[in-house]
């Protein structure tokens, strides 16, 4: 969309297309759906009244989500008991410990079924308990599918500082995810710490692009990182099918309403 296109025209439809997003950022964001509905209407309504100010330097879809995150701070500020420290990378490594959660990937019994939905729910949990520093890099990135790239724009926080927080917000969620997980013995680790985290940013940057590294990791690693990949990958796939992907229908015609409100007293 061209900056020079007339913002009756712009806001509306960017509306149609990202609006399902910006209620998911806010549900994701505020575990509340009045406040979802809130970050809806203020970033679409200041995008509407500051649409002139978008010469395009930046992607439409960028502008948007700048204006929707400092939305989100501002709502943020208004809330108490926020999450404000964030384990140490070392505590959210299993390397030394005995045993880890393994996750059946083949089995399809009500059980199995029965323990994804649980841990599913221990991804949305640990999410909101998420540093918001950490939080919004990673809703961003893992649930609304920008790229790093993307991230480091709309947040104005450079590209090393987005991966290291989005990095650490993933090992947090597959721990939570990984607790319900029935738990067995494994090897020591095959490597030298330093060969293990060397693999573990190749299995993150390859989480990063969207591709699949799996097959490539398979010949390296131990069982050990085998059975911690395996867990990573639920983990973002789960984070992945947490995109609502549209909002009421309410909130929509309220929104259009209002536009075409503003546009008849103009």
């Amino acid at each position: 969309m061209e900056a020079q296109v007339d913002r009756d025209e712009a806001i509306p439809k960017l509306l149609e297309e990202h609006g399902g997003m910006v209620f998911s950022l806010g549900r994701r964001m505020c575990h509340s759906t009045e406040e979802a509905e809130d970050l809806v209407q203020e970033t679409f309504l200041q995008a509407y009244r500051s649409w002139s100010q978008f010469e395009g330097r930046s992607t439409v879809k960028t502008w948007l989500y700048t204006i929707a995150m400092r939305t989100c701070q501002r709502l943020q500020r208004k809330r108490v008991g926020q999450p404000s420290r964030m384990s140490s990378l070392e505590s959210l490594l299993p390397m030394g410990e005995a045993t880890m959660g393994v996750l059946d990937t083949e089995a399809d019994s009500p059980l199995d079924m029965q323990m994804r939905m649980e841990g599913k729910q221990q991804i949305e949990e640990a999410i909101v308990e998420l540093p918001v520093e950490f939080r919004v890099p990673l809703i961003l990135k893992d649930i609304l599918g920008f790229s790093i790239k993307e991230v480091a724009e709309i947040t104005e926080i450079k590209v090393a500082t987005v991966k290291t927080r989005v990095h650490r917000a993933r090992l947090r969620l597959r721990q939570a995810m990984e607790s319900i997980l029935p738990r067995a013995e494994v090897p020591p680790a095959e490597y030298p710490m330093q060969v293990c985290m060397d693999l573990l940013r190749l299995k993150q940057d390859s989480i990063d692009r969207g591709d699949d590294a799996n097959s490539k990791l398979d010949n390296l690693v131990c069982r050990r990182c085998n059975i911690l990949f395996t867990t990573m990958d639920y983990t973002y796939d789960a984070c992945q099918e947490l995109l609502e992907g549209r909002m009421p229908s309410e909130l929509r015609d309220r929104m259009l309403m209002h536009f075409q409100n503003e546009t008849n007293h103009n």
